[in-house]
């Protein structure tokens, strides 16, 4: 949720701003068709052949020779951004002045508390006029230009594409002679698109058939218990072997580095010593690691059972 505020003019309207879509696409994995194991992909450096951890990936500018300008997230957050809360109007159109071409993706906004008014106003003034508001927004650590717009009561924000990011239409035909059309089909043309229309656009008649087939075929295979079980990610396994044996090398490597010169009481009271030691150690890192995992985490409803209440 985005949580924001409209300026146009003097008038601020705080507001949060909603995904007004949601993609439906039946979501496939690629797997491994004779076990059903799924297909893992590693970010390798192909300067070293390293895997390079997610934290040292940064973004890179290639030149036409294929030098390389790398741009860090410090780069990056200097550049200069409108109020990544604000939604700047600049100017009022008419919606048919704004070719659907450019349009983008759309949100919902809502209105915060105290701000029901001053949202209404606007709504209900675009509405009368005919008229979309032109405005500048960032998301997404990018600034787009937008538009505001009356939908089903609520006002939606529309991203529109940059001039430079709609591509013109350079095809032979457009500078060739243009065929001649004859009258008798212009009338029949026109007479099939009279036949064709309809008074208003009802998106509910149209059905996403290949989605339903796929979601069928799916729901077939799991109803006839065509599914298999993938096995354990090997990738995993060595990785934890991996670990318990550079745990044992460092515990024996530790112990030949502290073995006494003295008596064997003496060692065993150094031992002792050093176990406690290791154990207050552990119990320091243990509560650490304890901590830390509750910053990381949301916190969890407790499950104890509370002692009653007198006179319950």
């Amino acid at each position: 949720m985005w949580k924001g505020a409209v300026s146009f003019g003097m008038v601020t309207i705080p507001i949060h701003l909603y995904a007004a879509t949601e993609n439906k696409n039946v979501t496939l994995r690629q797997v491994h068709e004779s076990d059903g194991g799924r297909i893992k992909y590693k970010r390798f450096c192909t300067a070293d052949g390293e895997e390079v951890p997610y934290g040292e990936i940064a973004k890179g500018y290639e030149l036409s020779d294929g030098q390389m300008v790398v741009l860090t997230d410090s780069d990056l957050s200097e550049l200069p951004l409108p109020s990544s809360q604000s939604i700047d109007v600049l100017e009022f159109v008419p919606l048919e002045a704004i070719d659907p071409i450019y349009f983008d993706r759309s949100y919902y906004l809502e209105p915060q508390k105290a701000a029901t008014k001053p949202y209404v106003l606007l709504r209900d003034s675009l509405h009368k006029s005919g008229h979309v508001a032109i405005a500048k927004v960032a998301l997404r650590q990018r600034e787009s230009l937008a538009l505001l717009r009356v939908y089903n009561d609520v006002l939606v924000l529309t991203t529109v594409l940059w001039p430079d990011e709609v591509r013109t239409p350079d095809f032979p035909f457009l500078s060739e002679e243009t065929p001649q059309v004859r009258a008798q089909e212009m009338t029949m043309a026109g007479s099939l698109i009279e036949s064709l229309s309809e008074p208003v656009f009802e998106p509910s008649k149209y059905q996403d058939s290949y989605r339903e087939a796929l979601e069928s075929l799916i729901q077939s295979k799991i109803a006839g218990k065509k599914t298999t079980t993938p096995p354990s990610a090997k990738e995993d396994e060595e990785e934890v072997s991996d670990l318990m044996s550079a745990l044992r090398a460092s515990v024996s490597a530790a112990k030949k580095t502290r073995e006494p010169s003295g008596s064997g009481k003496t060692a065993a009271k150094g031992t002792k010593k050093a176990a406690g030691s290791t154990r207050g150690k552990a119990a320091a890192t243990d509560e650490q690691a304890t901590d830390e995992q509750a910053e990381e985490k949301p916190a969890e409803k407790r499950t104890r059972t509370r002692r009653p209440a007198k006179g319950a």
